[in-house]
């Protein structure tokens, strides 16, 4: 029989191919099929709850869509970066690799930082989980529960990049790690060129 060949998984060790693909990398893809169907259904239930309630609020103002439009464009350079990265590591650039990495976690971490500014906001206008003064209350729990979920997303993803970061700062993470960490990131993004329309865009007071 003739031997299976074997892929580097890194500096010292290898792993059998597993549907012609690292398993890494299949596990991440799998993660992210569970994951979207998450999404979908915080997505649909968003979606339900505003056909079905006709004073379903429409909270947010000129302001607002100015901030999530800023987000946003953070959101898609930080794919962009990461891009980059995932191309210098191809490459073999380790410092080019490490510099697009830290600039995608910059670009995470604005997200974040405008993402609960913004709720800060919202939760001194009277808006909860539970309730929210401008119509449906199911508006206040389906909003910070598919918003809450994505920001957690986006700081694991801050924090994942940073494990990266460090190992190829140590030569430990090979380029297909880079890969994979790329995968989620941009699920990530992906998942919130999703909520920004139906969220944000969608309940804008047209004054």
């Amino acid at each position: 029989m003739a031997d299976v060949a074997l892929q580097p998984t890194g500096a010292h060790s290898f792993e059998p191919p597993l549907f012609g693909t690292y398993s890494k990398k299949v596990g991440m893809w799998l993660f992210i099929l569970s994951d979207s169907l998450t999404f979908g259904a915080l997505l649909f239930a968003y979606t339900y709850g505003r056909i079905s309630n006709p004073n379903w609020p429409t909270p947010f103002n000129s302001g607002s869509i100015v901030n999530a439009t800023v987000m946003t464009g953070f959101l898609l350079t930080s794919s962009l970066t990461m891009v980059l990265a995932v191309a210098a590591a191809t490459r073999g650039n380790r410092q080019g690799t490490i510099g697009w990495l830290v600039a995608t976690m910059v670009c995470g971490l604005m997200f974040v930082i405008l993402h609960a500014r913004e709720w800060g906001h919202l939760f001194e206008e009277g808006m909860t989980p539970m309730k929210n003064p401008w119509g449906a209350p199911q508006f206040g729990g389906t909003f910070f529960t598919l918003t809450g979920l994505h920001m957690l997303h986006v700081t694991i993803g801050v924090i994942y990049l940073g494990v990266i970061t460090v190992g190829q700062m140590r030569n430990k993470f090979t380029a297909n790690d880079v890969e994979v960490s790329g995968l989620y990131w941009h699920f990530v993004d992906l998942v919130w060129m999703f909520i920004f329309p139906m969220v944000y865009l969608m309940s804008t007071r047209i004054v």
